[in-house]
């Protein structure tokens, strides 16, 4: 079989078909890792976004914290004032009752003579 002139044009053409075929296909192949790239770039800045919240939600949960510490800290120190308070408010009272019925004992022991 001998190749004429006419015979290697027809298979040249038919081989830049081919590769204009497979250009148009890379053509599509790149479109579609621009798209999935593109779509990288999207989830990366909603993880960023998420990361932020994150990072936004920490601080109000240690603002909220420090907080809740300070106000448990008011409110043991102002039990511990009530407690110091009642503690001396049932000494004062013992104390009374005891000169009171110290008082009485002597009262019935030299009125009684």
């Amino acid at each position: 079989m001998t190749w004429s002139d006419d015979r290697l044009d027809a298979l040249s053409e038919r081989m830049d078909e081919k590769f204009r075929h497979v250009d148009e296909k890379f053509r599509h192949v790149d479109e579609k890792f621009r798209q999935v790239d593109e779509k990288f770039r999207q989830v990366d800045h909603r993880f960023d976004r998420v990361e932020a919240d994150i990072r936004e939600v920490r601080g109000e949960i240690v603002a909220l914290r420090r907080d809740m510490d300070a106000r448990f800290d008011a409110i043991q120190g102002e039990m511990h004032a009530r407690f110091d308070s009642l503690q001396r408010t049932m000494i004062q009272f013992g104390g009374g009752m005891i000169v009171s019925f110290t008082a009485l004992v002597v009262a019935f022991i030299l009125g009684g003579h």
